[in-house]
C-alpha cells in the first residue's frame, strides 16, 4: 500500500464511519511506533512523524539513561520498502481495533455531554414474553441507548415500536463493550426538561420549578415560583387555552400533572401540595418532620387520591410526613373513609413567595 493508497483509505474511512481525518491519522501515528518497537534492534522510544499531505512518515529514536530520560536522538526511520511493509500490515491489523476504540470514545464523549438532557428515541428492539431480558434498545441519532425496567413507564412502550418519543438521558457508563447510555421515561428530569422546553420564562429564569413529585404514568405535582412578581408561575407553565401543559401531558401519554405554587411556608406549601383538594387545617410537628392535614369530610377521598397518590405525591414535594384526616375524624368523631399516614423522603427546594394557588392538567 503506497501513500496516496493509504490517504485514501484514510479518508473513506473516516467519512464512512463519521470520524474526522485528523483522529485517524493519530491513530495510524501510535499504531506505527507500536510496530516499530517490535523490529529488530528497536531503540526504546521513538516518535512518529506523519505529514498528512504528502503522507510522508520519519521515525526518531530515542534510547533510555538510567533515570528514564530519553537520550541519543537520531533518525531511524526504516527504508522506503521496509516502511511499506510496516505501514502496510500496521494498517490492515491494528488500525481497525484502534478505529473502534476512537469510535467509542467518540460515542462517549457525544452522550456523556448530553447527560441530564431530553434525547429523541424510537424502539429498536423489546424483549419477547419469555426473555429474561427486561430493557429496551432505544435507537437514538448517533447511537443506542438502553432502558432498565426500572426506568420504564409501566406498560407504557410494551408493544408499540412505532413513533419516536422523548426520553431523558440519566447517565453514560464505560464498559468493556464499548459506552452504554443509560435513558429513563420515569425520571422527574424528564418532566422537567419537558416544561423547560414549552416554557420560555424557565429558559429565562423568570419562573423556576422547585420540586417535582411522580408517580410515572400516573400523575405528577411540581412546585413553581418566579422572581418576576408580574409574571404568574402556574399560568406560565399553563400557558393560554392549557396549549404548553397540554403538549407535556401528550408527551407523557395522559400522565395527570397538578400545578402548584411553592412557599418556603411549611403550612401553604402543604395546603397546596394538596390540591386540587380543600384543606382546613394544618398542625406540623415540633421537629416539622411531619403533619396532620385536616379537609372537609367531603373532600377526603379526594385529598388521599386513588390508592392514596394524592396524599402521598404531597408528601414527596413537601418533603413530610403526611397524616391526612377529615374534619370530623380530628374531633374525635367516628367516620368511615379514614385515611393512613402517608411517608416520603425530602424533596429539594429553594425559598420563593408564599402565594397559594394551584392548576391541574
Amino acid at each position: 500500500m503506497n501513500q496516496a493508497d493509504m490517504k485514501e483509505a484514510i479518508r473513506m474511512i473516516a467519512a464512512d464511519r463519521g470520524l474526522s481525518v485528523d483522529s485517524l491519522l493519530q491513530v495510524l501515528v501510535e499504531a506505527l511506533a507500536t510496530a516499530y518497537k517490535k523490529r529488530p534492534g528497536a531503540a526504546e522510544e521513538v516518535i512518529v512523524g506523519l505529514n498528512p499531505d504528502s503522507m510522508e512518515m520519519t521515525f526518531t529514536a530515542y534510547d533510555l539513561d538510567g533515570e528514564g530520560a530519553w537520550i541519543n536522538e537520531r533518525d531511524d526511520t526504516p527504508s522506503r520498502d521496509e516502511l511499506g511493509r510496516i505501514a502496510a500490515s500496521t494498517f490492515r491489523a491494528v488500525l481497525s481495533q484502534r478505529i473502534r476504540e476512537v469510535e467509542y470514545q467518540g460515542k462517549y464523549d457525544q452522550f456523556r455531554n448530553k447527560e441530564g438532557e431530553i434525547v429523541a428515541g424510537r424502539i429498536r428492539l423489546m424483549p419477547d414474553r419469555n426473555s429474561e431480558r427486561k430493557y429496551l434498545i432505544i435507537d437514538m441519532s448517533g447511537g443506542e441507548g438502553i432502558m432498565p425496567l426500572s426506568e420504564q413507564v409501566p406498560n407504557e412502550l410494551r408493544g408499540s415500536t412505532d413513533g419516536t418519543f422523548k426520553v431523558f438521558l440519566v447517565e453514560v457508563r464505560q464498559t468493556e463493550r464499548g459506552p452504554q447510555v443509560v435513558v429513563s421515561r420515569s425520571h422527574p428530569g424528564l418532566v422537567f426538561k419537558l416544561f423547560q422546553m414549552e416554557v420560555p420564562e424557565i429558559v429565562s429564569g423568570q419562573v423556576s420549578i422547585m420540586a417535582i413529585a411522580r408517580e410515572p404514568g400516573q400523575r405528577c405535582k411540581i412546585a413553581v415560583a418566579s422572581t418576576d412578581s408580574r409574571i404568574d408561575p402556574i399560568g406560565a407553565c399553563v400557558g393560554g387555552r392549557g396549549d404548553r401543559v397540554k403538549r407535556v401531558v401528550t408527551e407523557l401519554r395522559g400522565e395527570k400533572i397538578d400545578i402548584v405554587t411553592y412557599s418556603e411556608d411549611k403550612r401553604a406549601m402543604i395546603m397546596n401540595a394538596m390540591s386540587p383538594a380543600k384543606v382546613t387545617d394544618v398542625q406540623i410537628s415540633e421537629d416539622g418532620t411531619q403533619a396532620d392535614v385536616i379537609v372537609p369530610d367531603f373532600q377526603l377521598s379526594l385529598a388521599i387520591g386513588r390508592a392514596g397518590i394524592n396524599a402521598k405525591l404531597a408528601a414527596q414535594l413537601c418533603g413530610l410526613r403526611l397524616d391526612v384526616k377529615s374534619e370530623s375524624e380530628a374531633a374525635g368523631l367516628t367516620v368511615e373513609n379514614t385515611a393512613a399516614p402517608v411517608s416520603a423522603a425530602p424533596v429539594s427546594a429553594a425559598p420563593v413567595s408564599d402565594t397559594p394557588g394551584g392548576a391541574t392538567a
